[in-house]
């Protein structure tokens, strides 16, 4: 198949899934063509069968805000065109989803054309409802010929919210082995906990949603009973809070501030327990991400987070905002190492075994041939 994958290039997960779903697609065989404004964060090295197309926006004086979506509809018209392509597949609903509906409906006449979207999160509890894209958010996603959401909380909120008639397939994010990086991975330890420390982390976009003050908060907690370090990967307009906290607190000497980091595996292994306290998560590819590297999670419990995190399985939840909880969940977890190892070794076989790639790709497969399938009907 020739599969166009729209997202956006960014940090946050939806580029990541949308980059490793077509890495792994291209590895069988696909043809993939990447279109985004910028090249995907995880498109960092040259793959067989994968190309990429930026969008480039007119700059002209009449336009207060450049009409990015317009311009992404063209783009993906003419790539659709020239390269050939059976479908897109948009991830993220706004704009990608309208975008894709667009050039479908420009190519018509002449180039038959599907198009899947994947509902992230955020597209639907934040941005897709307000009021400002409600309508065409709706639309778009009627208009798509298949539908996927990335967890079963964000299926019902979606119908909920749009009151979608179409069939909404749950196909959840995924993870794939990773090369053994010990040496790595003991020298990271060793620079960040010199002492032997136990290492906390966390890793997102540090959007507000993400509740990164609580990581820095619970730290403080757990630093009263044992000593700890802990690494911040990532960044966005909430780090300068945390770290402003972190000085409050009188433990800037404990809490690392990484920024955006390519190698996230490698850092999580090198951690003892992951922190999520998110507002809300519509799935958790990072707190997913810790467990493929036998880290067990401290999460809250909003949204699809209580469809990854299994108490005493993969780690424990909490209520959003239960920092106490939180902090004594992670004392439990690392004040007993063979509880702790155990843990690890339960959260590691649990991702594998629910969300590995070899199980969720056949899934996309599955779809986008059913969906092919019905332009020759």
């Amino acid at each position: 198949m020739k599969i166009g994958m729209v997202c956006y290039p960014t940090y946050g997960g939806s580029g990541v899934v949308a980059t490793e779903l077509g890495i792994n697609l291209a590895k069988l065989g696909h043809e993939i063509h990447f279109v985004a404004y910028a090249v995907p964060s995880r498109l960092n090295e040259y793959y067989d069968n994968v190309f990429y197309h930026e969008v480039k926006v007119l700059e002209y004086p009449l336009f207060e805000y450049p009409p990015y979506s317009l311009a992404l509809a063209s783009k993906l018209a003419e790539i659709a065109r020239y390269q050939n392509l059976d479908l897109i597949h948009a991830h993220y609903a706004i704009p990608h989803a309208t975008s894709a509906y667009l050039a479908r409906e420009i190519l018509k006449n002449d180039h038959p054309l599907k198009v899947i979207t994947t509902l992230h999160g955020t597209d639907i509890t934040l941005v897709g409802k307000d009021p400002s894209f409600m309508e065409v958010t709706r639309f778009s996603i009627e208009q798509s010929d298949g539908i996927t959401a990335v967890s079963e909380y964000l299926r019902e909120k979606t119908i909920e919210i749009f009151g979608i008639k179409k069939p909404i397939d749950v196909i959840y994010n995924f993870i794939e082995e990773q090369s053994d990086q010990k040496k790595k991975c003991d020298s990271i330890r060793h620079k960040i906990a010199p002492h032997g420390e136990i290492i906390l982390s966390h890793l997102s976009n540090f959007r507000p949603v993400k509740r990164v003050e609580d990581v820095v908060e619970i730290a403080f907690r757990v630093l009263q009973k044992i000593p700890v370090k802990v690494m911040m990967i990532g960044d966005g307009p909430e780090r300068s809070k945390a770290e402003a906290r972190a000085r409050e607190l009188n433990i800037s000497e404990h809490v690392h501030f990484l920024g955006k980091q390519d190698n996230v595996y490698l850092l999580l292994s090198a951690s003892d327990v992951f922190i999520m306290p998110s507002n809300l998560e519509s799935f958790g590819l990072a707190a997913l991400e810790a467990m493929a590297c036998g880290v067990p999670c401290v999460s809250s419990n909003a949204g699809g987070l209580k469809e990854l995190v299994k108490d005493g399985i993969s780690g424990y939840t909490a209520e959003v905002g239960d920092i106490n909880r939180m902090s004594q969940l992670v004392l439990q977890i690392v004040q007993s190492p063979g509880f702790r190892e155990k843990l690890s070794r339960s959260s590691r076989e649990y991702a594998f075994a629910n969300f590995h790639v070899d199980k969720i790709i056949p899934q996309y497969l599955n779809l986008y041939e059913t969906v092919l399938s019905q332009q020759n009907q």
